[in-house]
């Protein structure tokens, strides 16, 4: 067991140290022959240079293979394993106790027979794993992607590029003022600011206030301890501002990466777990903490110097995780799919919200006198956020479940989960279910009754959302539940199924004369879910819609498509991306077309595929989307018209 252990370790080394090498010391070209009806024999001609060696096919070196054919889609199966000619030399390896391997040292070729089921692709989607090296260096699984043309195989329309679309040139300029964009920062760093807010009425934060405070203005004096507490909050803001640099980093090389993250079917599993996790903990079943040694570490590195002051902050950052970690978790995800810079808004408003009151009850000392007492009302609000994390929860369940297309929580169930949530909360409220830390015996305070009705109403108002009726539309926490749509009922009565492929909307809109909308959407898409909820059953957005083709492309859906639609397109960029997914496909036709990678997104195309005014985003105004509706219509016409005058 030791001996594999310290093998395991070596390997990491060897990914680690593989990144920076060069792996085109062995070069392959691969073709296929077929055998019959969906059979084909790969054949992978290699070609090595220096003085590198080959691992022959099929071996084992020590718990792993020394080559892999790997297939995304599983219904591919490997009916003959890679197999090579017995012109192989043997060595003896020094990195292995001198065990003997099959290596090659020039040029050879691998054969593999495979096998696929139904409508085989005129291209094949795949992944070869080989190992080489040479003396003490071994780079064991480097990936080689390969594309190989199948005999017989269907060539299907993978089309992606438009080639008519001019983004700098539509017909008309009339659409709606590009404003929308700073609000929506402003919104974002404003709920991140009412999340610090909350985190501040924590617990683990809220009796910190006047004991630090206390300490600055006692131990440096009242002039100087002001500078100090003033200096700590703006640590406290910058350090949680920090935590959105990975994110700007990562978005350069990638602009659909945000996307990927924040509908990724485990992280989001992940993120339902987490939550769940932090709910108990918040009722009072078990404490979260960071390792005491980050905590430790930091506090040891105090001083009463400007370096000092920072790690008493960071101290902070750490302690209070407990309490802070899940709403700052619930901003971090809910703004994922936004970008970095809307991530960079929410966390300023977190980290502002967090170290305002220390610079202010530092300026004004005597403001100390007026917070209320550390009590049972904080464990009442740590409770409360119990809860609703708990009902964050499901949005996570959700988001997998809807890209997955499990069908384990449709809309009415969803709700029934909430308005439970709903009412456990009020009888928690009303003292007539306790937790561990609640004071027995607690008078309850007018007020909390009067929160407990509000959360009653709530739970109330979320009823018809369980039923098949046309009250199930519930405008204030539309985007949160799933689609109408996605439901128990047969017909839902909300539910108008659009069109979900590009090519079958532009054959309509060819065959009826009418333009295209199409809309970028996805699955776990809150801002989508409101357009489709609040703003499109508008009476006259409706009218104007009725006129246009409609096509909901999902950017996030991970069903994979069939093997003869699977391909590799090359971008603008030269950057090579494997299309596997129908979400790939369409994420890939929107950033490709249209620049853009935030949902919703919506085109307006004539059926001769021209831009008819620029495109528009997240539109909340009714009037403001009903007018930029029209002016797609009008340049429609207008382009009709000036063709007949031809």
């Amino acid at each position: 067991m030791y001996r594999r252990f310290i093998l395991s370790l070596f390997y990491c080394c060897l990914f680690i140290s593989g990144f920076a090498q060069d792996s085109s010391y062995v070069r392959w070209s691969v073709k296929s022959e077929k055998l019959s009806q969906g059979e084909y024999k790969l054949v992978f001609t290699s070609a090595i240079s220096g003085n590198w060696e080959l691992y022959a096919p099929s071996q084992d070196i020590s718990g792993i293979p020394s080559s892999a054919l790997i297939f995304k889609d599983s219904a591919i199966s490997v009916t003959s394993p890679l197999a090579g000619p017995a012109d192989a030399i043997s060595i003896s390896s020094p990195i292995f106790d001198n065990q003997t391997f099959q290596v090659y040292r020039k040029g050879t070729v691998w054969t593999a027979v495979v096998k696929i089921p139904g409508e085989v692709p005129a291209k094949l989607l795949g992944t070869l794993q080989y190992t080489y090296g040479k003396g003490d260096e071994f780079y064991p699984s480097e990936s080689q992607a390969f594309e190989v043309a199948l005999e017989g195989g269907v060539l299907v329309n993978n089309r992606i590029r438009l080639e008519t679309v001019d983004l700098a040139n539509p017909a008309a300029q009339c659409g709606i003022e590009r404003t929308e964009k700073k609000g929506s920062l402003w919104s974002i760093f404003f709920l991140g600011f009412l999340g610090g807010v909350v985190a501040l009425l924590t617990p683990c934060v809220f009796p910190m206030v006047p004991l630090t405070v206390s300490f600055f203005t006692k131990k440096t004096g009242e002039e100087k301890g002001m500078t100090n507490a003033i200096l700590y909050g703006f640590f406290i803001f910058l350090i949680y501002v920090s935590f959105s640099i990975p994110f700007h980093l990562i978005g350069k090389v990638n602009p659909t990466i945000y996307n990927d993250i924040s509908t990724n079917i485990w992280l989001n599993l992940g993120f339902f777990l987490i939550f769940i996790v932090f709910a108990i903990s918040f009722f009072g079943y078990f404490e979260i903490t960071l390792p005491s040694g980050l905590a430790n570490k930091a506090n040891a590195r105090q001083s009463s110097k400007l370096l000092g002051i920072f790690f008493m902050a960071l101290t902070l950052a750490i302690v209070s995780f407990s309490c802070t970690g899940p709403i700052l978790g619930t901003l971090l995800v809910g703004t994922a799919s936004e970008g970095a810079w809307p991530l960079t808004a929410g966390l300023a408003g977190f980290g502002l919200a967090l170290g305002l009151p220390f610079a202010l009850f530092a300026m004004f000392p005597g403001w100390l006198q007026s917070l209320p007492k550390s009590g049972g009302w904080l464990n009442t609000v740590k409770v409360v956020l119990g809860f609703v994390e708990l009902a964050l929860a499901l949005k996570f369940l959700s988001n997998a479940d809807l890209v997955a297309h499990w069908g384990i929580l449709p809309r009415e169930l969803f709700f029934g989960l909430w308005i439970l949530i709903g009412l456990g909360l009020f009888t928690y409220l009303m003292g007539w279910l306790k937790f561990p830390h609640d004071d027995q015996g607690q008078r309850i305070s007018p007020m909390r009754k009067g929160f407990a009705g509000l959360v009653l109403a709530f739970s109330l108002y979320l009823v018809p959302g369980v039923t098949n009726t046309k009250w199930a539309n519930l405008s204030i926490v539309s985007g949160f539940p799933p689609p109408h749509c996605y439901s128990v009922f047969k017909d839902p009565v909300n539910c108008d199924k659009p069109l979900t492929d590009y090519e079958e909307a532009l054959r309509l809109a060819k065959e009826t004369g009418k333009p295209m909308m199409i809309d970028f959407t996805g699955w776990a898409c809150v801002n989508c879910r409101k357009m489709e909820e609040n703003v499109w059953p508008d009476a006259i957005v409706k009218d104007l819609m009725e006129q246009y083709i409609l096509v909901s492309l999902y950017v996030d859906d991970k069903e994979k498509l069939p093997i003869s639609r699977q391909f590799v397109f090359q971008g603008k960029d030269s950057v090579e991306k494997r299309i596997i997914t129908v979400g790939d496909k369409w994420s890939t036709f929107q950033t490709e077309n249209f620049i853009a990678s935030s949902q919703p997104w919506y085109v307006l195309l004539s059926p001769d595929e021209k831009l008819l005014n620029p495109p528009v985003g997240y539109t909340p105004d009714k009037e403001a989307y009903a007018s930029w509706l029209k002016c797609g219509l009008d340049a429609f016409r207008n382009i009709k018209a000036a063709s007949t005058d031809q």
